[in-house]
């Protein structure tokens, strides 16, 4: 068996250039790509796999995470808090942080991704602690098999210097670039295809130095790589940019040279009609992260109008933190919700939100060899089954997102098989979750029970 053949499935959404629907199509896998697509293929020497009663897509792209913060949800004193009241609730535990905590959530964070669709998933490591490196998440992510592209966020102002995390947590910026180099060289591969790409993400305004990220800017030009940030995310954000900078949060980023196709933003919750055009003019990406926004009361980010524009929009799960949850199907959803609680029921249709979930977190991260399924794109793909109860007595089974199940039955990723009938088939996730559990009640201080 030389490949897969993916055959007759109810329906295949494509997201191609034409956003064709397919019916009772195939889909033929071959060396990492699409091979083939439509009806009746032969079988040839092919392994198959029926998706009768599936609905196919491309596999589900996040475009914003913070691994590490899969050990530390629902924590009792961050769960009612604000953005700056929740971080200063967990820096203390985050401090305390090595690189086997790295690891183990970001085995868990991964398994999650791929059980709700995810293929490809950024990251954004911006701390550093006990010897804790991103090298500990990419080796995760090679476990796991997902497309990863983590970055390497850092602070570099504390609570001395009028920052917000405690001094313990921030590094010297020129060990900052230093690393941030160490890691690409090491890591980064920009060949079509690549199952690693590196980007460099200065934690945000309030953490870091105008110099540095400035700095930053320039040795990801040098490098060829990608640029990450967060950015008007909340009231407070924007308060603290006009303070401090006296200036919006748009035009901090431009004059910092922190725009362009090359430059994606977290979250944008508060981006005002101006700062809307400036990144539609300048190709700039936005990670709309919905639930994050929603747990931290940060508001619901104007996506309607970015998209309107011409704004390229992915979605972010976030960390699991201020989430609680790694669900990309979940949040593609409240994504669709969102915008028609804000701006009415017809501002964003189901289909919309998985475009944005797919091909629009691809084009966010650079990828256009992923995010749809047409003849040379890479094999990432996502089968839903919708024989199930989620979506018994659904008129229109490819509405995902309105009636639909939240975890797949098969993945792959890059034409290897991920998740098979639900399950994931790359690690032991039992005993993944058994790890992080024994490691929270190291961290809570509280004793542990196995399962």
């Amino acid at each position: 068996m030389t490949h897969v053949l993916i055959r007759d499935a109810d329906t295949i959404l494509t997201m191609d250039d034409q956003r064709r629907a397919l019916s009772g199509a195939d889909l033929r896998l071959r060396g990492g790509q699409v091979a083939e697509i439509g009806p009746g293929l032969a079988p040839g020497d092919a392994e198959i796999v029926l998706a009768r009663g599936c609905i196919v897509t491309p596999g589900l792209v996040n475009t914003h995470h913070h691994l590490f913060q899969t050990l530390t949800r629902a924590v009792p004193g961050g769960q009612d808090a604000l953005l700056f009241g929740w971080l200063k609730t967990l820096y203390p535990i985050w401090g305390r942080f090595g690189p086997e905590e790295v690891h183990a959530s970001a085995i868990v964070g991964l398994a999650e991704l791929a059980l709700s669709g995810c293929t490809m998933s950024s990251d954004h490591m911006y701390l550093h602690p006990n010897g804790a490196r991103v090298d500990d998440t990419i080796a995760a992510a090679q476990q796991v098999g997902l497309r990863f592209h983590p970055t390497r966020g850092a602070m570099s102002i504390g609570e001395s210097a009028g920052g917000l995390p405690p001094d313990c947590l921030v590094e010297g910026e020129a060990a900052i670039l230093d690393d941030s180099i160490r890691l690409i060289d090491a890591f980064h591969d920009a060949r079509e295809g690549a199952m690693v790409r590196v980007g460099i993400a200065p934690c945000s305004p309030f953490t870091v130095s105008r110099a540095l990220m400035r700095d930053a800017a320039l040795l990801a030009r040098d490098k060829g790589v990608r640029l990450h940030t967060h950015l008007a995310e909340n009231d407070e954000d924007i308060a603290y940019s006009q303070a401090r900078f006296g200036c919006r949060p748009g035009q901090y980023a431009e004059d910092l040279g922190w725009t362009g196709d090359d430059v994606w933003h977290a979250h944008c919750v508060k981006l005002d009609g101006a700062e809307i055009d400036l990144f539609a003019r300048s190709g700039t990406g936005v990670a709309h992260c919905p639930c994050s926004n929603c747990r931290l009361g940060s508001g619901i980010a104007p996506v309607r109008a970015m998209r309107d524009a011409g704004v390229r929009v992915g979605l972010g799960v976030d960390g699991s933190a201020s989430n609680d949850s790694g669900n990309l199907a979940a949040e593609a959803r409240l994504a669709m919700l969102l915008q028609r609680v804000s701006r009415g029921a017809d501002a964003m249709g189901a289909c919309e939100a998985l475009e944005i979930a797919t091909r629009g977190g691809a084009e966010v991260l650079g990828r256009p060899d992923c995010g749809q399924l047409s003849v040379g794109k890479r094999a990432d793909v996502a089968i839903w089954d919708v024989s199930g109860v989620e979506s018994a007595g659904s008129w229109d089974k490819a509405a995902l997102l309105l009636a639909g199940p939240t975890r797949v039955r098969d993945l792959f990723v890059e034409g290897r098989q991920i998740v098979r009938d639900g399950q994931m088939c790359t690690i032991d996730l039992p005993l993944a979750v058994e790890r992080q559990n024994r490691l929270a009640a190291r961290l809570a201080d509280k004793p542990f029970m196995p399962s």
